[in-house]
């Protein structure tokens, strides 16, 4: 069989993070949603995007195809009914199209023909922005029992002090020294080459991802992923970053998200409980409008690229876009456009030829190269994006 995942109708309400990359490309417990689908299903599947996207993410059709919502997890029921699926099929839970099979791309009305397959067990979903550190917690859990069954981990050093330690894997090549690492809330995963390095303190759950560093000192709890390649320290609660990315200092991060590719300055900060213990509101662009999360705690949506200063503060519930660069002392409004340059006195239009001057540097740094693929990507996300910026 062959399965793509697309999209779906969650995709705008998942921006600032799908401008850069399909709905699949998320990363939420230690995978992954693409990842995660690879592994339930034991092989390659491929995206169903944007065109924009499409170069750096083909999509592969074939006579007869399997379609899946990509803001949709697996689990074993719902493989067992994807895979007794026939042409002109569609598996539904409620209004929402789960899967269907086909030789092409339908939508909804077409759908309307097909055999009807009803899914009656429960499905998690990435329906916001704001699920994917709210539902990390349970979705880190199942990972980590789906990734280390009948597996051993390697050694742990005798120089850390463990608590649950059979909550505790790593994976090859990874290290942790002098640490502190307590599984009683949750597992604790490093993946290959990640590293703690010394006096840091970590309540689980958390995921390290492979060649992902904690710096000395890092205090991490609360449901954390730190994706492959990104180096943290200072506090962080309960947050997911994707990739690729740097919180190298002190400062609080919490119920927050970043992209790839960011940068937060030293002693920068997010707050992510109002004075007032209301329930957040945050910036959706689906609607255009903030949106209620239902959440008490929520903090920070950084997409791709984006940058702070050292010294910078944000409010509750603040959405940054892509290729952004704040830095000037003050909050900014919980709002900002991508490609914007300021900060709480005001903002500019951060010109591509600028952003991907320092893009191709960062990237170059990681041994990734910012090619025409990438600037064409971006190029688009900067028209795409003109309506939210008045400057």
């Amino acid at each position: 069989m062959n399965f793509i995942l697309f999209d779906g109708p969650r995709r705008n309400h998942l921006l600032p993070f799908t401008f850069t990359r399909p709905v699949s490309e998320i990363r939420v417990g230690i995978m992954t949603l693409k990842e995660r689908w690879e592994a339930y299903l034991k092989v390659s599947v491929t995206s169903l995007t944007e065109e924009y996207l499409s170069v750096k993410y083909p999509v592969n059709l074939e006579d007869l195809n399997i379609f899946i919502d990509a803001s949709i997890l697996p689990s074993d029921s719902l493989i067992k009914t994807i895979h007794s699926l026939k042409e002109n099929e569609v598996v539904k839970s409620g209004d929402l199209i789960v899967a269907y099979s086909s030789a092409s791309v339908r939508n909804s009305d077409e759908l309307s023909s097909f055999t009807v397959i009803e899914f009656k067990n429960d499905l998690i979903q990435i329906n916001n922005t704001w699920d994917i550190f709210d539902k990390n917690a349970d979705i880190l859990q199942s990972d980590f029992d789906f990734i280390t069954k009948d597996r051993k981990s390697q050694p742990i050093s005798d120089t850390n002090q463990l608590i649950h330690p059979e909550r505790i894997f790593l994976e090859e090549g990874a290290k942790v020294e002098f640490s502190i690492l307590n599984a009683t809330d949750g597992p604790i995963y490093l993946g290959k080459n990640a590293e703690i390095w010394e006096g840091s303190l970590v309540r689980g759950a958390l995921a390290l991802c492979d060649n992902a560093i904690i710096k000395m000192g890092g205090k991490l709890y609360g449901a954390t992923t730190i994706g492959p390649y990104s180096k943290v320290c200072g506090e962080v609660s309960n947050s997911v970053i994707f990739g690729y990315s740097s919180k190298g200092h002190e400062g609080y991060l919490g119920n927050a998200v970043l992209g790839e590719w960011c940068n937060i300055g030293a002693d920068s900060n997010n707050s992510n409980l109002k004075n007032n213990y209301a329930k957040v509101r945050l910036w959706d662009y689906a609607t255009e409008r903030f949106e209620q999360t239902g959440l008490q705690f929520c903090g920070l949506m950084m997409g791709d690229h984006s940058k702070t200063a050292i010294n910078t503060m944000f409010n509750t519930g603040t959405v940054i876009g892509v290729n952004s660069n704040i830095y000037v002392p003050g909050f900014p409004r919980n709002f900002v456009p991508s490609f914007s340059w300021g900060g709480a006195s005001g903002f500019t239009a951060y010109q591509p030829a600028k952003a991907f001057d320092a893009a191709k540097v960062m990237m170059a740094r990681r041994g990734v190269e910012f090619n025409e693929v990438e600037a064409d990507i971006l190029t688009h996300v900067f028209e795409l994006t003109k309506k939210w910026r008045k400057y």
